[in-house]
């Protein structure tokens, strides 16, 4: 020791583990500086208090603590709860990440698979696949500025084919049991191929498709077409999927009675980027009943509530098949979502 109680640097870095450069980044950042500087020979020295803190550095750093982190971690040492909530909070962001890259890496050892495994063969009964194409084409993009969302995703799991669609107002989601072989695939197929291949879905026949980076291909009922995917890529979908959180308001509705509610209340018109459409706002009363609010009902300080472009709101209920769905609602700025079994779809909230 340097003197009683003080520690030179050195022998801080051995204790700690942090190297005699980092020490001194984090005295010149602000972080952990020294309790005593000799003004002569500029030699630092640290308390047992910042030898604690110094462990605390090298562990956040190893787990990859951001410096901001880090220096709230250090400053709040008196005050554990408050640092705990840091660590807590810090592992969230860790396991999120750890998801994205797990699905990320999915892909990049499906592009190493596919030097070995060209293609990836999916079967499944046309009907399967007619109704997950239908509860997703009407929230495909034609937007020929927006190329990047100009079709239809498709994504394999195990046992199970996705196909998502968005024009950035709406996103659509549907699932169907398939039977899937080769390298996991996610690509984008152009909307052609895709109204082209729905129109062979007319028989209770099974069809098969074939996916790779360089071609699509679908066979059923002995015709085959082909296509090529978009090399573009696509949002990812998934935690949109996650909406519905708890505390979001959930209400199940019966599609043709919501669809009549729709109907019969005037429509009232608004405009975006110089296009008219009709609004509709779906809103839940005390009891938690859903219902269709006319515009002389509008409360602005009402927050159980939602204004949705009507036509895309009919095409989402049509999309969610006949029965019942299950909508969410979050309040005005909030999307609605419209669940259904295996489909799911979202709508963005429009001003009033």
């Amino acid at each position: 020791m340097e003197s009683d109680d003080m520690y030179g640097i050195g022998e801080i870095s051995r204790a700690s583990g942090l190297s005699i450069s980092a020490l001194r980044y984090y005295d010149g950042a602000g972080v952990l500086v020294p309790a005593e500087v000799d003004a002569t020979t500029g030699y630092r020295r640290y308390s047992d208090e910042q030898l604690r803190a110094a462990r605390l550095v090298a562990g956040l750093r190893r787990v990859g603590m951001p410096v901001a982190g880090i220096t709230r971690a250090v400053a709040g040492l008196s005050d554990p709860p408050a640092v705990r909530r840091l660590l807590d909070e810090h592992l969230r962001r860790l396991e999120d990440g750890l998801a994205d890259a797990r699905r990320e890496l999915s892909r990049v050892h499906a592009l190493l698979d596919s030097e070995e495994t060209t293609m990836t063969r999916i079967t499944l009964p046309a009907a399967a696949l007619a109704a997950a194409l239908d509860a997703v084409r009407f929230a495909a993009c034609t937007d020929p500025e927006l190329p990047i969302l100009g079709g239809v995703l498709f994504e394999t799991e195990a046992a199970a084919l996705t196909v998502v669609t968005t024009d950035r107002y709406r996103l659509a989601v549907a699932e169907a049991a398939a039977a899937v072989s080769g390298p996991p695939a996610r690509l984008v197929a152009p909307l052609p191929f895709v109204d082209e291949l729905r129109r062979l879905l007319t028989r209770d026949d099974e069809v098969a498709l074939m996916l790779t980076p360089e071609l699509l291909g679908a066979e059923v009922g002995g015709r085959r077409i082909e296509g090529k995917p978009l090399d573009v890529g696509f949002p990812d979908h998934h935690r949109l999927v996650d909406l519905g959180a708890a505390g979001s308001r959930q209400v199940t509705v019966d599609v043709a009675a919501l669809r009549a509610a729709v109907e019969e209340v005037p429509a009232v018109s608004r405009e975006h980027d110089g296009k008219p459409f009709d609004l509709t706002v779906l809103a839940l009363d005390p009891a938690g009943s859903l219902r269709v609010a006319a515009e002389a009902e509008w409360a602005a300080d009402e927050q159980a509530h939602v204004a949705v472009n009507r036509e895309f709101l009919l095409q989402a209920l049509d999309a969610g098949g006949a029965g019942q769905l299950v909508l969410e609602l979050d309040g005005p700025i909030k999307p609605l979502a419209v669940r259904g079994n295996g489909t799911f779809s979202i709508l963005m909230p429009v001003r009033r």
